[in-house]
């Protein structure tokens, strides 16, 4: 099944974000390559592609995992996390109805 992964980031977390930027996407990487991954990206703090020093307020993944424990064990273990990006951690059932 397919679930929601939304992470809310704390105020001014840009430098923690950017640090630990690369062990999150590596992760995400591998969910990609077994086939799991339906998207994965960051919301930016403005209403721009590439909001500068402004950061991001948060990411969204979704992807496929075992079971709702499954998925929220791979989440709290997201250097995201780990490293106290996100102040909020969202896990839920998804379903894809498009495309």
């Amino acid at each position: 099944m397919f679930y929601a992964i939304s992470g809310e980031d704390i105020p001014d977390s840009l430098e923690k974000r950017l640090a630990v930027r690369p062990e999150h996407l590596e992760r995400i990487k591998i969910l990609q390559e077994e086939g799991r991954l339906i998207l994965a990206g960051p919301y930016p703090a403005i209403d721009s592609p590439d909001p500068g020093p402004a950061g991001f307020s948060g990411s969204l993944i979704v992807a496929e995992f075992e079971s709702l424990e499954a998925a929220r064990t791979w989440a709290e273990a997201d250097p995201y996390v780990t490293s106290g990006v996100y102040g909020k951690l969202t896990v839920r059932p998804f379903k894809k109805t498009l495309p």
